[in-house]
């Protein structure tokens, strides 16, 4: 059996494949017609943000299982899989911690002027550190927006390591650990650190938008690991600029948001590194993998999110 890997999983990944007699064939591109021509002989997909599209899977006549290295699934055609009977499964919290470790990371450099004072030695430009106010994390409010496993680890470390007061605006967390649970407006109004743990939805689509940064509270931190989108970018451009926000950290934004509205103001940018460290690529690889080996034996793995479209077809 064959499984198309369309992009890149960890060398540990492809070994366990191997080791349980599936061969790994890597995709010319994560482009979909590329994928289409190569997804042929494969029982099994393991793909990442790229996902599979209808036309992929319709050229994947002996596909079982489409298998997401992470958590998001919108890109893969879950009505044409479901179609099919073709379990579509993913890897939801494998990655928390690293995810959760850069956002606190984000957080402190924009706190600090980590980067901004980088730029300033590196090109020998004096007064940096006059020219802006800095602050610590220390006793102050974090507002969690989105209580799955990384926000729940984020807010743990904000607790334990700073002894923020933690907030949490989640409509479908049924449990907030203790925390407080808020509604947006109030939790924006009280924040000094606003960090974005949520999935894009058309309710979430710029959910930081000017209204909402205008209930900010005038200081406040704004970090965004989870999904672009969910920030306007133009109003984020001109609460930096009045002051409403102090500082920013993005590991998600639009195309061309370092060099366009954003441009010259105290945002910290990193590029899409949330779950890029080896632990969490190697913890993401094997539980991907561990699907792809349970399905293609006839079991359905307890992460299925096509569960319901599945059970149907069978009813």
């Amino acid at each position: 059996m064959k499984c198309l890997i369309v992009q890149p999983i960890h060398p540990e990944g492809l070994a366990r494949l191997r080791a349980h007699g599936i061969e790994p064939v890597a995709a010319p591109s994560p482009d979909m017609a590329d994928v289409a021509a190569a997804i042929g002989p494969c029982a099994a997909v393991i793909t990442r943000d790229k996902g599979l599209s209808d036309t992929a899977i319709a050229a994947a006549p002996h596909l079982r299982v489409i298998s997401v290295h992470g958590t998001g699934h919108d890109a893969v055609d879950k009505g044409a899989a479901s179609e099919r009977g073709i379990v579509v499964c993913n890897v939801p919290g494998a990655n928390a911690r690293s995810v959760a470790e850069l956002a606190l990371g984000l957080a402190l450099a924009a706190a600090r002027g980590i980067a901004g004072g980088d730029r300033a030695e590196r090109s020998g430009r004096p007064g940096f550190r006059e020219s802006a106010r800095f602050a610590e994390l220390h006793g102050k409010t974090a507002l969690i927006v989105g209580w799955g496993a990384i926000g729940r680890e984020l807010g743990r470390m904000l607790d334990l390591a700073f002894g923020m007061r933690v907030l949490v605006h989640s409509p479908r967390a049924t449990d907030v650990g203790g925390h407080t649970r808020v509604g947006l407006e109030e939790g924006l109004a009280e924040a000094d650190l606003i960090s974005l743990h949520t999935p894009m939805r058309p309710e979430t689509h710029h959910m930081m938008n000017a209204a909402r940064f205008a209930v900010t509270k005038a200081g406040a931190i704004l970090v965004n690991t989870a999904r672009q989108g969910l920030v306007d970018e133009r109003a984020l451009a001109d609460a930096l600029r009045s002051g409403r926000i102090a500082a920013a950290g993005l590991d998600t934004y639009e195309h061309g948001a370092a060099t366009g509205p954003l441009s010259g103001l105290p945002v910290v940018f990193t590029p899409h590194l949330g779950a890029t460290t080896d632990e969490a690529l190697i913890r993401v690889a094997t539980r991907a993998v561990d699907h792809v080996i349970a399905a293609l034996a006839g079991h359905r793995p307890d992460t299925t999110v096509n569960a319901g479209a599945l059970d149907a077809l069978t009813a």
